[in-house]
Parts: structure tokens; sequence; C-alpha cells
């Protein structure tokens, strides 16, 4: 997919990776760029720098995102390209209370859903038209430390594969975006950026350079830390050894980080 032209919206786009986003595909001559988030006035901040549109809109809320699309198409016309970017981060296990475990499900995974429900009749009518989910390693993988993270991502991408499966050959086009650690609000006072960051911390500005390519190639799995592709392999050709591997990971970071089981 070719940026260029394009309409564009971006969910969790006031900071972090969502406003790299931002910059970058206005830089590639995105024709509007709609720069929505929960954050309002951070919104509008990241729409002045990219010349688009800010939009204050909670992704949980399925007739906010509707509405979000309703008036983004009222102005610049038919979505082209909606990222579905904003997500959040709870630490801990089973125990986490139940409200939490809501919360993070209806941002992590159910706004994906919201995103589909508002945007696939239009380009499904067109013929034409891309979702980009961002995801996490971590829905490829596991997250050491949280079990809502871990879950939550997994079912994204399981979401994000369904609809590549399903609209793939009407002219849909899917990818997920499946980093491990990046210097946003997400990380920041994680050391190295955590157990994610096993494998070196990225910029945004470095994601969104991966994401342009990856949507260029109209690839499915866009992996700005590529040797996750190697851990996915290892998981798939033998699931109980990574499984023991992930255990060790597990029980280093327990003791270095001080996690409950340490």
């Amino acid at each position: 997919m070719k940026l260029e032209g394009k309409h564009v919206i971006v969910t969790g786009g006031a900071g972090g990776i969502g406003r790299a986003l931002c910059l970058r595909f206005a830089a590639e001559g995105a024709r509007a760029v709609v720069v929505a988030d929960l954050d309002g006035a951070g919104a509008e901040a990241a729409a002045k720098e990219c010349g688009g549109t800010g939009v204050r809109v909670d992704v949980a809320d399925g007739d906010d995102v509707a509405a979000l699309v309703a008036r983004a198409e009222e102005s610049h016309g038919p979505v082209d390209l909606f990222c579905a970017n904003a997500g959040i981060g709870i630490a801990g296990g089973p125990e986490v209370e139940l409200d939490a475990w809501q919360k993070i499900w209806e941002v992590n995974v159910l706004s994906h859903v919201h995103a589909a429900r508002a945007v696939l009749p239009g380009m499904l009518e067109r013929g034409s038209g891309y979702i980009l989910t961002t995801a996490s390693a971590a829905g490829l993988l596991s997250q050491i430390g949280s079990a809502p993270y871990a879950v939550t991502k997994h079912a994204a991408v399981g979401f994000a594969e369904w609809l590549s499966i399903t609209y793939g050959d009407r002219g849909i086009g899917v990818s997920v975006l499946c980093p491990q650690a990046v210097r946003t609000a997400m990380t920041a006072g994680q050391e190295g950026g955590g157990v994610a960051g096993v494998d070196g911390m990225l910029e945004p500005e470095a994601v969104a350079e991966v994401v342009v390519a990856g949507l260029d190639e109209e690839r499915f799995l866009i992996l700005p830390h590529p040797t996750v592709l190697d851990y996915m392999q290892r998981k798939a050709g033998d699931y109980d050894r990574w499984l023991r591997g992930m255990c060790r990971l597990q029980a280093r970071y327990a003791e270095v980080m001080g996690l409950p089981d340490a």
C-alpha cells in the first residue's frame, strides 16, 4: 500500500508509536491524517505537527469509534487505512481485579472489533481498504509478568488473522504490528524496556519506518525486531522446549525485577 494521497486514521495517535505513525504518514504524502486519542489535547497537538485533524476518541466505546469514522469520512472521504494502534498494559496474573481485566480486554481487543465494524462495510463496498492492527510480540510469544497483556495481544493477533483470511480476497489488506520494547509511555520507568527489551529498545520513529515498508509490501506480520520471527519458529518447532526456555527467562527476570514469584 502506497500512502501518498491516502486518508488515514490512527488511534492512540497522541504519543509514542501512534504519533510517529501520523508524522511519517504525513511525510509520505497522505492527503488526510486523523489523529485520534483519549487524550484530546494530545491528539490536537500531534495533529498540528503533521497537518492533520485531532479528535478525542474512546476506542473502547463502539459508538465513539463509529462516530470517528463517520466524521472523518464526511470531512475527507473514504478511509483508506485505519490504524488501530491504541493499547494499554496491566501487570499481574489471574489475581488482577476483574474490572481491570475487562478494561484491558475492551481497549486491546474490542477496540479492533469496533474499528472493523466501522470501516469494513465501506471498504468492502469499494473493494479496497487496509487495516493495521498494533499488537505486540507478546501476541506471538508471551509477556513475562503480565497475563492480561499476553492474553489480549494474542486475541488481537487472532482477530487480525481472521480478518485477513476472511476478507483478503475481497480487496482488504491487513497487517499486524508486533514490536518488542519501544520507547513510549508504556515502557517509561522500565530499565531497558524490561523483559521486552532483551533485544533492544527502539524509538517510535524507527518503528514507523518499518511500518511504512511493511505496508508497502503488504506484509501481514510487521516485526520491528526481526528476531521475533526466530522466536516464533522455535516456539512452533518445539513448543515444550520453548516453554522451558521461557520458564528460565521468567525466573531470571523475577529475580532481577522483584516479581511476586521471585
